[in-house]
Formats: structure tokens, sequence, C-alpha cells
């Protein structure tokens, strides 16, 4: 009976043992799989920064890379960049490079300010933008083909901000006639960040606030109008913001009748002036037409002329020969 006792103990033990076993090796076969399943493929991605900054007139690098799912790639390829939205904005850059070639070939640069700087073969898009201008601000999305299937190309989808900054500038000043023979005044500037305006001028004060014309701002420009001129004088619009200050200033002036007989007189003087300086032009024409019809000649100087006389000559009324004397008393 205790023989029998020990030989089921020991088949519990083998059979405990063999599922012990066969559970430990399930367990291995599953955790590589899932080291195999977990492990990072090599996929498309792009990475660039959120946002770049630069002032205008300067230069921005806006930098750009990418991965993707080939081991090797030494195909002909593509690399673009566009402005304002992923997949239909303006391309403002793109160039190709040949089979196995690392010189990628420009073939749009807008306004010849854009610039690859990285290398498409070594998975670099980084493009150099010069001279900046506002219009220049906004996002941009890089972009990279391989020949062949249409899978094989890429485009990042946020893009990256670029952000132009400029220190004021006015653009516009003016004034400009409302009704009732009432003036009205108008500022436009531009800068980044927006600018603020402001207005001093007769009976305003220094830094009196202007008020901002509605739909007439537009981007980085700002318009801003002084409703009514009540004073003749000087009237200074600033603009300013983080980077600077700029001014502009205009005048003005009315003119303010007496009376009805001055207003009067006074457009009857001026066309009295205009009838004088057009007579005064007709006689200076009409000297120097006569001029040209009688030209004046100065008097050539006397010739001299023989001297009449109440003589002859007596060699021609005698007879050639001694003269006969002549004897007085």
């Amino acid at each position: 009976m205790e023989g029998s006792f020990q030989l089921l103990a020991s088949l519990m033990c083998v059979i405990l043992m063999g599922s012990f076993v066969r559970t430990k090796r399930d367990t291995t076969r599953n955790l590589l799989n899932t080291e195999l399943h977990s492990a990072p493929a090599q996929r498309w991605s792009m990475k660039l920064p959120a946002e770049v900054s630069a002032a205008a007139g300067e230069a921005a690098e806006l930098p750009c890379t990418f991965t993707h799912p080939h081991r090797h790639y030494d195909g002909p390829l593509t690399a673009i960049w566009r402005a304002g939205e992923p997949y239909t904005g303006p391309q403002v850059f793109r160039c190709s490079a040949a089979q196995s070639s690392e010189l990628c070939q420009t073939a749009l640069s807008l306004h010849g300010r854009f610039r690859l700087l990285g290398n498409p073969r070594r998975n670099d898009l980084s493009l150099r933008v010069e001279r900046l201008a506002l219009t220049d601000d906004g996002r941009y999305f890089c972009r990279v083909e391989f020949a062949g299937d249409v899978h094989d190309r890429y485009e990042s989808r946020h893009g990256v901000r670029l952000r132009v900054t400029a220190a004021p500038r006015i653009v516009n000043i003016s004034v400009l006639p409302g009704p009732a023979h009432a003036f009205h005044a108008l500022c436009t500037a531009e800068g980044e960040p927006p600018p603020t305006l402001t207005w001093s001028g007769p009976a305003l004060g220094n830094g009196s606030a202007a008020v901002p014309s509605p739909g007439q701002d537009h981007g980085h420009q700002v318009t801003a109008e002084l409703p009514a001129l009540a004073h003749d004088g000087h009237y200074t619009c600033a603009a300013s913001n983080s980077l600077g200050r700029a001014e502009a200033s205009v005048y003005l002036f009315r003119f303010h009748g007496a009376s009805g007989a001055s207003a009067i007189a006074l457009p009857l003087g001026v066309l009295g002036l205009k009838a004088l300086l057009l007579l005064c032009v007709l006689a200076a024409c009409a000297s120097a037409r006569r001029r040209l019809e009688y030209p004046v000649t100065r008097d050539a100087s006397p010739r001299p002329q023989a001297q009449e006389s109440n003589y002859e000559n007596l060699s021609q009324m005698s007879p050639q020969g001694p003269p006969a004397a002549v004897c007085s008393p």
C-alpha cells in the first residue's frame, strides 16, 4: 500500500513538472513574438520645429529631416517646399536629384530667395530663405518624392511657422475732405508685432489714441482714423511696437473768408491776375515776332567821296608849254 502511494506521488510530480516546462516554453515563445512585433519598424516620418523667427531683411533657416521605409535608396528623388497649406499650397522651392547623385538640381526658387541647405540623400531637406519680407510670414511644408510607387512620397502635415518680425513703418498718411466742409485724417502703418497708432496735434495733446478704422487692417498693416480735424495746424501719427517707433506728419490749413464779398473777390482777383499774365505773354510774343520780321542792321561807315570844286583844271584848258607871262601895269 505504501509503495502504491509513493508511485502515485511520483507520477503527480512528473505531470506537474511537464506542465511547468510546457508553460515556460509557451511563455518564452510569446515574449519573443512580442519583442519582434514591438520592435520599431522604419517608416515615413518628418521632423520640423514648431516655429522659426527672424527679422525682416535678414535670412531664416527652416529645418526638415525625414525617415523612409527603405533600407537604402539611391534612385531619383524630388524635394519640394510649399507655403500656406500642405499638399495644395503653392510651391516656393523644388529640386531633383538623378539616380545615385548627391546633387539636387534646383528647378524652382521663388524670386531666387529660396535655397536648399540639406542633402536629400542624407534625409535632410532644410531650406534657407534670403532677404525676408513681411509677406514671407506664414507656414511652410516640406515634401520628398521617390521615383516609383505612389506611396514612396511623404509631406509634413503641420509644417513649420515662419514668423517675420519688423519695426513699424508708416506707409500712408493723408487728410481727406468730408461732408459739411469737415476733414478727417487717416494713417496706415505696418510692422510685426502689429504696431499701435496714436495721433497728436492742435487741441489733441500728446499721445491721444486714434480710432481704428473698421475693415482696414490687413495682416501686418494697421489703419487708424482721426475723425474730425477742428483746428488748422500740424498733426502727427506715431506707430510703435516692441521693436521700434515711427512718425509721420500732415499739415491742415483752411482758407477762412471774412464775408461773401471777399469770397467773390478772391476768384475775381485770381482771374484778373491770370488775364494780366496772359496779356504779358501775348505782348512778349508779338515783340519777338516783330524782331524776326524786321531785323535791325547797323549803318555801314560812310565811304570817302571826291569833293566837288568850282574851278577847273587849268592844265586841261591851256596847251602844254610854259604859261604866258602876265604883265601888270
